[in-house]
C-alpha cells in the first residue's frame, strides 16, 4: 500500500510539475473521501436522496418559511391616527377632516403629515355651525389620543397591533417581538447547534419541528396577553434555526459532492416558494388570525413523514457508531434498490487509521490560525447577510404602496437569484460568487441614498432595494453553502450554528434600523448596511475555495483546508486520475468499487 501510495504521489508531482494542475490540486486530504465510496454502494444520487430533498429539504424549508416569517406581516401597522368624534355632523371628507382635527409632524423624508399620536385638544362634536368655524378658534393645545384610534383598512381588516393598539405609546412592542425572536435564536443556535454534533442531527429535527409548531400556535392563542406572546415567539426562535439546519446536513453528508449545490437549492427554492405564498394569503384573508392558523399548520403535519427521517451516517461513523451507521446505510440502499453489505468489521477497518477527534463545543472552530480565520470571516459574512434580509424584509411591509406586492417582490427575486448563485458557484467558486454579490450591493446602496428622500423616487428606491434583494439571496445562497462545506464533520452542525449565533446577534439591530428608517432618516439603515456590504465583500476574498473540494471530516483536515490555494485563482475540478489515486490509501474500499452498485 506505502509503494501505491508512493507511485500515485510521484505521478502528481510529476503532473504537477508539467503543469497539469495546480499545487492546490493536489492536497490529498481535500479529495480523497472513503465515506463516497461507501454511500455509491447504498446509492449517494437514488430514489432516497430525492425523497429526502424534495420533502425535508425543500418542503421543510417552505412550510417552516411561513411559520417563520408569518409574524411580519401579522405584526404590521397600518397606517392610523387619532379617532375624533363628529365628522358625523358634518359633509368633510376625512382627509379635511384630518386636517382640522390633528397636528403635523415630519415623517422619515422630512416631509410635514398628519400626527398618527395625537389631536388637538378640544370637543369638536360640540360645534354646532361648521359654516362660521375656522383653525383660527382652534386649540393649539395637543394630547394623546383619548378616543384610540383608526386605522386604514385599505389592505387589511386587521393585524396583532390593530386588534391591539400596540401604536404610539407601545410602538415598541412590535419592535421588542422580533428583537426576543433574535435573541432567542442566540440561544437556540447555541444549543441546538452543539447538539446537533453531540446528539444527532435527527433528534434535533424533532425538538425543532415540535418547538416551533407549539411557540408559533401559542402565539396565536397568547396575543392578549404581551407577555405570554413574547415567550411564545421567544420558543420559536429557539429552534427555527435547526429547525432548516438539521435537514440540509444530513442531505449533504449522504449526497455526492456534485449534488451539494442543488441541495442548496432545494432548500432556498423551498424558503423562497414559501415566502412568496405567504403575503397573498394574506391579501387573500385580510385577518391576522386565520392567516396565522393557515401558515403554521403545515410545519406540524410534517412530523407525519418521520419515518422517513434517518440519521446521518457520517456523523455516526466520526462517533465510532459503525453499527447504527450501517443501519442507516441499509435503509437507503433498500429504497434505491441497491444491496448495502458491508459489515462493522470492514467499516472499522477503513476508518482505523483516522483518530476520533476530541472536541469543546464552539471553542474547537478556532483551533488554529486558518480554521479560527475562516470560522471569523464566515461568521462576519453571516452577520452581513442576516441583518440585511431582515431590515430590507420589514423595511418592505412599511413602504408606500401595496404591502403585500412589496413583500411578494423582495421575495419572488430569492429564486432567480439562487438560479444565478448556484451557476456562478459551480462555475466560478463560492468564493468569487460571494464577495462580488456583496460588493455590487454596496455600490447599489448609493443611489438609494442620495435619491430616497425625494418622493419622486419612490418606485426606484423599490427598484433597487428589490434588487439588493436578489443579491441578498444570491449571497445567503452562497455563504450557507461555503459554510456546509467549510467545517468538519464533527463540528459541521456547531459551525453552522455560529454563524446564525452571530447572525441573529448582530441581526438584533435590523428591527431598530427600521424603526431608524420609518421615524427618523429613511437612509439610515442604507448608510449601515453599505459599509456592511463593502467590508463582506473584502472578508469574503479571504476564504478558502470549497468547490470541488470533499467535505472535510476531522479537525486536522479543516485546519489546512485550502491552505495551498492561491489567492488569484478560480477553482478547477481535479482530474480523474488524480481522484483515483486518492484511494490507494483506502485498498479497503477497492472492494466495493463494483459496477452493479453504480447508482
Amino acid at each position: 500500500m506505502r509503494d501505491k501510495l508512493e507511485q500515485a504521489n510521484s505521478r502528481k508531482a510529476s503532473q504537477a510539475s508539467q503543469g497539469k494542475f495546480s499545487q492546490m490540486d493536489i492536497d490529498e486530504s481535500e479529495f480523497n473521501d472513503p465515506f463516497q465510496q461507501l454511500m455509491e454502494k447504498a446509492g449517494n444520487h437514488g430514489r432516497y436522496q430525492t425523497l429526502y430533498n424534495f420533502v425535508f429539504v425543500g418542503g421543510l424549508a417552505f412550510c417552516g418559511a411561513m411559520i417563520y416569517m408569518n409574524i411580519i406581516l401579522a405584526l404590521n401597522i397600518p397606517d392610523h391616527w387619532c379617532t375624533v368624534a363628529g365628522r358625523e355632523n358634518t359633509n368633510f371628507s376625512l382627509e379635511e377632516w384630518r386636517d382640522i382635527t390633528l397636528p403635523k409632524q415630519a415623517d422619515n423624508r422630512g416631509k410635514l403629515t398628519f400626527s398618527n399620536c395625537e389631536v388637538y385638544r378640544m370637543n369638536f362634536s360640540d360645534i354646532d355651525d361648521w359654516s362660521s368655524w375656522n383653525t383660527t378658534q382652534r386649540t393649539n393645545i395637543t394630547e394623546s389620543c383619548p378616543n384610540g384610534w383608526s386605522f386604514d383598512k385599505t389592505w387589511y381588516e386587521s393585524t396583532i397591533p390593530t386588534d391591539h393598539n400596540w401604536v404610539c405609546a407601545k410602538d415598541l412592542f412590535v419592535t421588542n417581538v422580533f428583537v426576543v425572536g433574535r435573541v432567542t435564536e442566540v440561544a437556540g443556535s447555541f444549543i441546538l447547534g452543539q447538539m446537533g454534533d453531540s446528539y444527532g442531527r435527527r433528534f434535533v429535527y424533532y425538538i425543532s419541528v415540535v418547538f416551533c409548531s407549539l411557540g408559533r400556535l401559542g402565539s396565536i392563542l397568547c396575543t392578549s396577553s404581551y407577555t405570554w406572546f413574547l415567550i411564545m415567539s421567544g420558543i420559536v426562535g429557539l429552534s427555527v434555526n435547526s429547525l432548516f439546519q438539521s435537514p440540509q446536513i444530513i442531505g449533504m453528508e449522504i449526497s455526492r459532492e456534485e449534488d451539494r449545490s442543488r441541495i442548496a437549492f432545494f432548500q432556498s427554492c423551498g424558503w423562497s416558494i414559501g415566502t412568496t405564498l405567504m403575503p397573498l394569503l394574506y391579501w387573500w384573508l385580510r385577518h391576522w388570525d386565520s392567516f396565522m392558523w393557515l401558515t403554521s399548520l403545515p410545519t406540524a403535519m410534517v412530523l407525519l413523514f418521520s419515518k422517513y427521517v434517518i440519521e446521518s451516517p457520517r456523523w455516526l461513523i466520526s462517533k465510532r457508531r459503525f453499527r447504527e451507521a450501517i443501519v442507516q446505510m441499509q435503509k437507503i440502499a433498500k429504497f434505491n434498490g441497491h444491496r448495502f453489505d458491508v459489515t462493522e468489521k470492514e467499516l472499522a477497518e477503513i476508518y482505523s487509521r483516522e483518530k476520533q477527534d476530541v472536541t469543546f463545543g464552539i471553542a474547537s472552530l478556532f483551533a488554529g490560525w486558518r480554521l479560527a480565520r475562516n470560522t471569523i470571516i464566515m461568521g462576519f459574512s453571516w452577520c452581513v447577510v442576516a441583518v440585511s434580509y431582515f431590515t430590507l424584509v420589514l423595511f418592505s411591509s412599511r413602504m408606500a404602496g401595496n404591502p403585500f406586492l412589496n413583500f411578494l417582490y423582495q421575495s419572488v427575486v430569492e429564486i432567480p437569484a439562487y438560479v444565478v448563485g448556484r451557476y456562478m458557484g459551480d462555475k466560478y467558486g463560492r468564493r468569487f460568487t460571494n464577495s462580488v454579490s456583496f460588493l455590487i450591493s454596496f455600490v447599489t446602496c448609493l443611489p438609494i441614498i442620495v435619491y430616497s428622500v425625494d418622493e419622486r423616487y419612490e418606485d426606484l428606491m423599490i427598484y433597487l432595494a428589490t434588487f439588493i434583494k436578489f443579491l441578498n439571496a444570491l449571497t445567503f445562497f452562497t455563504v450557507n453553502l461555503q459554510c456546509l462545506e467549510i467545517y468538519p464533520t464533527c463540528m459541521r452542525q456547531t459551525g453552522v450554528a455560529l454563524g446564525t449565533i452571530l447572525a441573529n446577534a448582530i441581526g438584533v439591530l435590523a428591527p431598530y434600523l427600521v424603526y431608524l428608517g420609518t421615524t427618523v432618516d429613511i437612509r439610515a439603515p442604507y448608510y449601515i448596511l453599505g459599509l456592511l456590504f463593502l467590508l463582506g465583500g473584502i472578508g469574503a476574498l479571504f476564504l478558502p475555495e470549497t468547490l470541488h473540494k470533499k467535505l472535510p471530516d476531522t479537525l486536522e483536515e479543516a485546519g489546512h483546508f485550502g491552505k495551498h490555494d492561491k489567492f488569484f485563482s478560480l477553482p478547477k475540478p481535479p482530474l480523474a486520475a488524480d481522484q483515483d489515486d486518492g484511494l490507494s490509501s483506502h485498498p479497503e474500499l477497492t472492494s466495493l468499487r463494483r459496477s452493479e452498485t453504480a447508482p
